[in-house]
């Protein structure tokens, strides 16, 4: 898993402002086994006034909140311009809250958007 940054804006490189594709049509929606995958967003309004460049090493934390879970998650994005981080991850009870939790410790900013099915149970 890479965290993806868009719109066009590399981790730590240099921006290349060119858009990609609908977030709707990158997001994998089952896994390599074809195991449905799960998914949440979640939104940091407060970092708005925020230029590009001073995003590098609060992306670095998030990125590596996420790859402490490995091969769990599959796919992460970062809406600048939307301040929207979206994470798909394997379908997995509790899994969800766990990332949530990672993700919070280390970005304080983040708040939950669209929860887990695994909080609603």
């Amino acid at each position: 898993m890479e965290l993806t940054v868009r719109p066009g804006q590399q981790l730590l490189g240099a921006p290349n402002w060119q858009a990609g594709q609908p977030l709707w049509q990158r997001v994998p929606k089952r896994d390599a086994q074809g195991h449905l995958l799960a998914d949440f967003v979640m939104g940091a309004p407060s970092l708005k006034g925020w230029l590009p460049g001073e995003f590098a090493p609060w992306l670095t934390l998030v990125e590596g909140a996420l790859k402490r879970f490995g091969p769990a998650v599959v796919f992460a994005d970062f809406n600048l311009q939307t301040r929207l981080l979206w994470v798909s991850h394997e379908a997995r009870r509790g899994l969800g809250l766990q990332i949530v939790a990672a993700l919070r410790a280390v970005a304080p900013e983040l708040l939950l958007v669209a929860q887990p099915a695994d909080l609603a149970r």
